[in-house]
């Protein structure tokens, strides 16, 4: 596990993250969501060692993280790190080897994945001479061939299509199952509420939500949507209902905290009349976001 804590950086007098504190649990997939400069690239660089922190730490299984332990850290930046005159499959090869592998389990590797990509017939051809989306792939390659034992990716789906993002997916997936953690960035936030066990939330250099993504569902309370032709001012005395917002079909209501008191609000509410629609209303990760950033 990659435990973040207090994290704090700062550029002269703007501090571009401030006590940042988060966990990356082994075995699950941890979406990083923030506006241009939250502070999401800055952090991660402090995660890998790219960047020194100036207060807080960095935790690895519940001890300080030591030099080696972030070597085995796949870390994909969101600016292409790749040497683009230079063929894909010797580069890739170099850093494995970089990384401790031997140069032919570095090439096994490396071909496995290119296999995987779509990319094994263009192995010998220049970086250069790949589209952005290709590029992109050679990328997630090169964070991935040393087998790290954690992942941190800045942007990964960035410039991929519908279909590389499926792979992608499925490769996450997999890793995450056999126990890495991962943390990964991204401005999509549809796909990071379908791929991901846990989101964190950047604004302004601190964390503004963490949490699963149920979870961050229900941090405002669980809300239905009340769709009836009778008047709904007897909600402002219901012991289900903690608060509610008119509509000119119904009303929006926040139930209280306790079991049942959604049936006991829909049988009060048929008692006032009929009832066209009851049913739970679950914000989506860019409604979430949208809240707490503001």
């Amino acid at each position: 596990m990659i435990d973040v804590r207090n994290l704090t950086r700062r550029f002269g007098d703007l501090t571009a993250v401030g006590g940042v504190s988060f966990a990356v649990l082994d075995g699950a997939i941890t979406g990083f969501v923030g506006g241009n400069g939250a502070g999401k690239t800055t952090t991660m660089r402090m995660i890998t060692g790219l960047l020194a922190i100036d207060d807080g730490e960095v935790r690895w299984d519940g001890a300080p993280i030591t030099a080696d332990q972030r070597r085995s850290i796949g870390y994909m930046p969101e600016e292409r790190g790749l040497y683009p005159k230079q063929g894909i499959l010797d580069q890739l090869v170099y850093f494995g080897v970089l990384s401790g592998m031997s140069s032919g389990d570095a090439r096994d590797t490396v071909m496995e994945y290119l296999e995987r990509f779509g990319l094994a017939e263009r192995a010998s051809e220049r970086v250069e001479k790949l589209s952005l989306g290709n590029q992109q792939r050679v990328q997630i390659i090169a964070a991935l061939v040393h087998r790290p034992r954690a992942l941190v990716l800045d942007e990964p789906f960035s410039g991929l299509d519908p279909v590389a993002v499926d792979r992608m997916v499925d490769l996450l997936r997999e890793q995450a199952d056999r126990g890495i953690p991962v943390l990964f960035s991204s401005h999509q936030l549809d796909l990071v509420e379908r791929i991901s066990d846990r989101v964190v939330i950047l604004a302004g250099g601190r964390v503004v939500a963490d949490g699963g993504v149920m979870e961050l569902r229900e941090r405002g309370g669980v809300v239905h949507r009340l769709v009836t032709t009778a008047d709904v001012g007897w909600l402002a005395s219901s012991p289900d209902a903690a608060s509610f917002v008119r509509r000119d079909d119904g009303a929006t209501v926040t139930l209280v905290d306790a079991a049942g008191a959604d049936q006991r609000l829909l049988a009060e509410a048929l008692s006032h009349g009929p009832v066209h629609e009851f049913v739970r209303v679950v914000p989506t990760l860019t409604e979430i976001y949208r809240e707490v950033s503001s």
